[in-house]
């Protein structure tokens, strides 16, 4: 068959494709399409990840399902939330194996989202109350509050921006993060470079206003995400190592001035990394809209573009439901969809939208607190009753 033909099959094959088609991503046999996007919870207190988190996910997994952890903390440093998972300690990868045990259990592939905020802290959170790292000595404007340990929000504290030879070793926390991540049973890593924290505070010019080789051109902004990329899949291997981005969100002031450009300039990165390993990355996950308004025509095109251009697996969280979520797979907008807010109400949501069951509602007051149970590992399945 040639390429022509197909491409012409794909096409075809595409208005059959829904949520619930299997679809091969790298090593991995997914049974659906659903994926569960990262969320982050504050029940891993003192940063080890415990029983409440072991009853979480191994709620939420299904046999061949895809779970992608809460943003987890790669050194002491990359904290911004109280009681945040962490995997930079043996404590807490040990603590991490009881969790990924539990959910392989059930038969779901589960991979770890390595996180570092960069500015989006306050000096609480980090060692010796020392201010947070940047890419700027710039802080977040007020309108962007942290949550502080006693439940009260408050400014973030002025970065301090990194020396450019300080920042090889943020790579190297990466990098035994990934390590940690493998060691402790994940099926791969996610590394975050979305959402204004520590990589979208290099890529975005809004935020980075450096002068060195780090700063300025798009080449220069990508050089830090694309550091810690090779670092990444040098010590753990391209087929287990995935990247999540957010060009257009501007949360925690992650402004950039040509989003657009940004978000290709990353596609056509990766796709130039994947063409000198000769191998594929697991898969590029996009944030995209807003709680508020959605995603809107400008976004759209982009995310459009982006998709027609990256070569590998292509993911977008967007607030899509069950409709929007059929559509967009047989469109093929995406190959997987990933839910966040919907699967933190709904532990059993596969089965739920594989009927078109009603959801729980979820309840916004108990997403960041500390109670292992309420609004965490209460939410009925259906036909239970509270």
């Amino acid at each position: 068959m040639s390429s022509d033909e197909e491409a012409a099959a794909a096409k075809d094959q595409l208005g059959s494709l829904d949520l619930f088609s299997p679809y091969k991503m790298g090593r991995w046999e997914l049974k659906h399409r659903i994926v569960m996007a990262p969320c982050t919870r504050c029940r891993a207190i003192n940063n080890v990840a415990n029983e409440a988190l072991l009853q979480y996910y191994s709620q939420r997994a299904t046999p061949g399902g895809l779970l992608i952890s809460e943003a987890t903390d790669i050194s002491p440093q990359a904290a911004g939330f109280p009681h945040t998972a962490a995997i930079y300690t043996a404590e807490q990868v040990e603590g991490w194996k009881k969790v990924i045990k539990a959910v392989h259990a059930k038969g779901a592939i589960f991979i770890c989202q390595l996180w570092h905020v960069g500015r989006a802290s306050d000096s609480v959170y980090q060692p010796g109350g020392e201010a947070p790292l940047s890419s700027t000595s710039k802080a977040i404007s007020e309108r962007w509050k942290i949550l502080m340990p006693d439940g009260s929000y408050a400014p973030a504290s002025r970065p301090r921006a990194l020396a450019a030879d300080e920042i090889p070793h943020i790579v190297e926390q990466f990098r035994e993060a990934a390590i940690n991540a493998i060691q402790a049973g994940f099926d791969g890593v996610e590394v975050h470079g979305a959402y204004g924290h520590i990589i979208d505070q290099f890529l975005k010019d809004g935020i980075n206003d450096r002068t060195d080789e780090y700063g300025g051109s798009l080449d220069n902004r990508c050089k830090f995400l694309m550091q810690v990329l090779d670092a990444v899949v040098e010590a753990v291997g391209i087929e287990r190592v995935g990247l999540k981005v957010s060009p257009t969100i501007y949360v925690n002031d992650a402004h950039d001035s040509d989003p657009s450009a940004l978000g290709l300039a990353i596609v056509k990165k990766l796709n130039k990394f994947q063409e000198s390993a000769g191998k594929k990355l697991t898969h590029l996950h996009v944030q995209a809209g807003s709680l508020t308004v959605g995603i809107d025509e400008k976004e759209e095109e982009l995310l459009r573009k982006m998709r027609e251009t990256y070569q590998g697996t292509f993911m977008i969280c967007g607030g899509y439901t069950r409709e929007s979520g059929m559509k967009a797979v047989a469109e093929g907008a995406m190959d997987l969809v990933p839910y966040g807010r919907l699967f933190i109400a709904n532990p059993d949501l596969i089965h739920r939208f594989r009927i078109n069951a009603p959801l729980n509602q979820y309840d916004y007051s108990t997403f960041y607190t500390q109670d292992p149970v309420k609004g965490y590992t209460d939410y009925p399945f259906l036909g239970q009753h509270i």
